[in-house]
């Protein structure tokens, strides 16, 4: 039974920084691509971030690009995503997924606000 436990969300101001951890279990993060997704109140899905452990490579949106750092413990088969430089821009749910799998977690809540 596949499961995905996001956690770290907050109340945060402009230019401080957050990290988001997703907690898995059914399934090993160094054997998938594993994706953050988030959605701003009132809009779509956006793509955030993915990591390719197997490959040891990270893929970032233009609008996170330089400020969100992605990555993996594979000890503790948890995803985690470091988020510096926080905009009013970045608030929304956050969540982190197997998109290929289809396999979502509950998601989090991020709001960046002075």
């Amino acid at each position: 039974q596949v499961q995905l436990v996001e956690s770290g969300g907050g109340l945060v101001q402009p230019g401080g920084s957050l990290r988001l951890s997703c907690a898995a279990s059914g399934f090993t993060f160094s054997t998938t691509w594993m994706h953050w997704v988030r959605q701003a109140p009132g809009k779509g899905l956006e793509w955030v971030s993915a990591i390719d452990s197997r490959a040891g490579n990270t893929y970032y949106a233009d609008s996170v690009k330089g400020r969100f750092t992605i990555s993996t413990d594979n000890a503790k088969n948890t995803l985690y995503l470091q988020m510096n430089s926080l905009k009013s821009e970045d608030t929304a749910v956050y969540y982190c997924a197997d998109i290929y799998s289809g396999h979502w977690g509950q998601g989090t809540q991020v709001t960046v606000s002075s």
